[in-house]
């Protein structure tokens, strides 16, 4: 008898669109590719490492061997379609697949029996709880686990505010799994090489084990079910099908997650977790209900990923909600714009198979909807539909400065990073007038390197990176009265302007300001705004090579022609009067400062504080993170100088869970060696 023999039909049939995903190197893109191949969509399965994988097929996650983009696939399993999205582990690459997540009827979240992996689980399954989302666990590698399920799981239950559901319980020989005992089946099942297990009787000496595991499964289904209850109470054995009704109800209802075990690179357990999910799982109209989504209506689809090709143009993942599409057919964003579907594709990593037609729960590229965005919805006809609400863009958390090598690729980066964003939405780059840089915003190293990679592979534009210029200032100490005056005679009428100007210094954050206390018509006030205009240039680059702020300019005095003089001699005049003035009112560097909310695990709370003393931050205090229990939330205040890679140290120091949200607060005086090197730098 095969591995996951049937248990009667509880399913609700339809296509599925289910997310896997799971913390950095937990085993995802391989649970996809045996997913794939067990289900009968591949021949063989194919390996992340050996780069033979359906997932992880670009260049760059080959070369890093890790996954940076969604992958996809989907099996026509007994009957019904199921689409995998295969999320990136990484959190610098996780918004690339949330959007998606809205939209899917269940998820499959991979992790491993490692404390460790604790906190960056936790972030995940809260995401999926806070979106109400059925999942179930695969505790995959169970043949290196060497250790107890149910150890696992209680040091795993922390991450879930959900009770974990134990549903298999694993066969041990000599240290090593060879299988597992499914507890609703009540049967065991022997591990084969590249094959489904093989099922066999339940070994004598675990039949008291699996009773008590079997009991535990029941009591916790017996919470939400007092039929149940009372059959357990009265020491009356439950029929089959009572117990995956109830697996299945509570598993969509959220009050379980239900815990499955295997190992994805063997093809271990991968079977039964197949047809969990084909019984198990919601489909289109639960997802539906979730979202506020009505049944009636026309055909009505989300987009959940954006691909740009190099040959098939744009491409639209999206989600069939309700109805049907036909290819050819025209289209009503959220927004009003039109598109017409110019093809419909089913994706297969980086294959497609071209279609006629989506259907009701379908998961489709179309192409060419080129007015629309990843997360909008686009409903049949020209009638636009309610807007959909995306997930909020998360800040940005690490920055470069970008510019190509060769300048005739200017316009063509401008346009590949157009493309780049539209795919990625945590993505961003800017043009920085002051600096004249442009620079790239990301959520950490490894995003950044791919994006210039991508550049160069994809769209042939090679770029250099630097980090990008701070925005210092410099402003004054001391109070200096200084003359400037300009006279050219050169025939004709000439040019004359003469002016005595005070300039002082103002209080942190005051800004410009500017005054006269002209006496007797010495300068007409006619000039006075131009003399405004002149100061202000003046201070546009001081002394030591930055913008002068805080500063206060009065105009005391100065003397005219009345043929020669003009606005711009008196603007002129200005200018000479405080340069002469500013490298005698003792210049001080200023440095913008930024307070910043670091968010860790409360046990990680000490090694945030040693990173804001390291990089001259002040600490401001600590407090509980609002809504999540365990963490804390340091406040403080850093150099903006100082927090270039700080989200590198701070993921390295808490499992690459720890967060920040940093934002202008004020500048601050830089002096000694700190100040030296950065105006040496400017001058150079």
């Amino acid at each position: 008898m095969a591995d996951g023999a049937a248990h009667g039909e509880h399913r609700i049939p339809g296509p599925r669109l289910i997310a896997i995903l799971g913390p950095f190197q937990s085993g995802k893109t391989s649970l996809l590719e045996a997913l794939l191949a067990r289900g009968g969509a591949l021949a063989r399965q194919g390996g992340v490492r050996e780069g033979t994988s359906i997932g992880d097929s670009c260049p760059e996650a080959r070369a890093h061997q890790m996954s940076v983009e969604p992958n996809i696939g989907y099996v026509d399993y007994m009957g019904d379609r199921m689409t995998f999205f295969d999320c990136p582990g990484s959190v610098e690459f996780s918004y690339a697949a949330r959007a998606a997540l809205p939209v899917c009827d269940a998820a499959v979240v991979v992790c491993e029996a490692d404390p460790r992996k604790a906190q960056p689980l936790r972030l995940i399954l809260r995401e999926l709880e806070d979106m109400k989302i059925p999942r179930f666990l695969f505790l995959n590698k169970i043949d290196l686990a060497g250790g107890g399920v149910r150890e696992a799981l209680e040091a795993l239950q922390p991450a879930s505010r959900t009770p974990l559901l134990l549903r298999q319980m694993p066969l041990w020989e000599n240290g090593v799994a060879t299988g597992f005992v499914d507890l609703a089946l009540e049967r065991a099942f022997v591990y084969r090489e590249a094959a489904p297990s093989e099922v066999v009787d339940i070994p004598a000496g675990v039949g008291a084990d699996e009773k008590r595991a079997r009991y535990s499964m029941l009591e916790r289904l017996a919470d939400y079910d007092d039929e149940l209850m009372e059959q357990l109470l009265s020491d009356i054995e439950p029929p089959r099908d009572k117990v995956f009704d109830d697996l299945a109800k509570e598993l969509r209802e959220g009050h379980v997650v239900p815990l499955l075990i295997g190992s994805a690179t063997q093809g271990h357990g991968v079977t039964r977790l197949l047809k969990a999910l084909r019984h198990e799982t919601p489909g289109v109209a639960a997802t539906r209900a979730r979202l506020g989504v009505s049944a009636e209506g026309p055909p009505l689809a989300e987009i959940i990923r954006t691909v740009h090709t190099a040959h098939g143009g744009k491409l639209s993942l999206a989600r069939v909600l309700r109805g049907a599409f036909p290819d050819g057919a025209t289209v009503t964003g959220a927004s009003g714009a039109e598109s017409r579907i110019a093809g419909l594709q089913r994706l297969m990593g980086a294959a497609s198979t071209k279609i006629s037609r989506a259907e009701e729960g379908d998961t489709a590229a179309f192409q060419r909807l080129e007015t629309l965005a990843t997360g909008e919805r686009f409903a049949l006809g020209k009638t636009a539909p309610e807007p959909s609400v995306p997930p909020p863009l998360p800040a940005p958390t690490q920055s470069i400065a970008i510019r190509v090598k060769d300048r005739k690729d200017e316009a063509r980066l401008s346009a590949a990073l157009a493309k780049l964003t539209d795919e990625d939405g945590a993505l961003g780059f800017e043009h920085d007038a002051e600096s004249a840089e442009l620079k790239l915003h990301g959520q950490g190293e490894m995003h950044l390197r791919v994006t210039t990679e991508r550049l160069s592979a994809r769209f042939g534009v090679e770029v250099e990176t630097t980090r990008p210029s701070v925005a210092y200032r410099e402003t004054i100490r001391e109070t200096v009265q200084a003359r400037g005056r300009l006279k050219k005679q050169s025939g004709g009428h000439g040019q004359f302007g003469d002016v005595l100007v005070e300039i002082a210094p103002r209080e942190r954050g005051e800004g410009f300001a500017f005054s006269e206390k002209i006496h007797g018509g010495t300068v007409p006030r006619q000039y006075f705004p131009s003399v405004e205009i002149g100061s202000k240039e003046a201070l546009q680059r001081g002394p030591l090579g930055f913008p002068v702020v805080d500063v206060a300019v009065t105009l005391l005095d100065g003397s005219y022609h009345t043929v020669d003089s003009s606005d711009m001699a008196f603007r002129a005049a200005a200018k000479i009067a405080l340069q002469e003035a500013l490298p005698k009112a003792r210049p001080v560097l200023l440095e913008p400062v930024q307070a910043v909310d670091i968010h860790v695990p409360a046990e990680a709370i000490s090694r945030a504080s040693a990173l804001v003393a390291s990089r001259r931050g002040q600490m401001l205090g600590i407090e509980p993170r609002p809504g999540w229990d365990g963490w804390e939330t340091a406040k403080a205040l850093i150099p903006e100088a100082e927090i270039g890679d700080l989200i590198v140290e701070l993921r390295s120091a808490t499992a690459g869970v720890g967060a920040f949200e940093a934002r202008f607060d004020h500048l601050a005086e830089v002096s000694g060696k700190a100040a030296e090197a950065v105006v040496a730098g400017r001058r150079r």
